[in-house]
């Protein structure tokens, strides 16, 4: 009897500390490294419908109205990286970095 509860808590303790590092593994492949993402291509279908640009200063002020000269992705609510990283994540443009610089028409006020 004292073998099989020997057994029992081994392969419990075995199971338990599996279990935390495959959590583990699946938590860090959720959460690429920002360095690892590609950057976001101005003429990207998606980028191009929000007239995404790496350079604020070159967004289309006709087209996009609500263009403002203090906007740019560094100040965004969007963008996922400091403000003080040249590249980051963007919750608009999943998988894939943006310009600090940059601006698209989804930019809206980080608080």
């Amino acid at each position: 009897m004292k073998q099989g509860r020997r057994d029992f808590l081994s392969r419990g303790s075995i199971a338990v500390v599996s279990l935390a590092l495959a959590a583990s593994q699946a938590q860090a492949q959720q959460k690429p490294a920002a360095k690892a993402l590609p950057r976001l291509d101005e003429k990207d279908q998606a980028a191009a419908a929000l007239g995404y640009v790496h350079d604020a200063a070159k967004a289309d002020k006709k087209k996009f109205a609500n263009w403002k000269a203090d906007q740019t992705c560094a100040n965004c609510l969007q963008y996922q990286a400091k403000p003080t990283d040249a590249w980051g994540p963007c919750a608009i443009f999943p998988g894939k970095q943006v310009a600090a610089r940059g601006w698209c028409a989804a930019w809206v006020k980080k608080a």
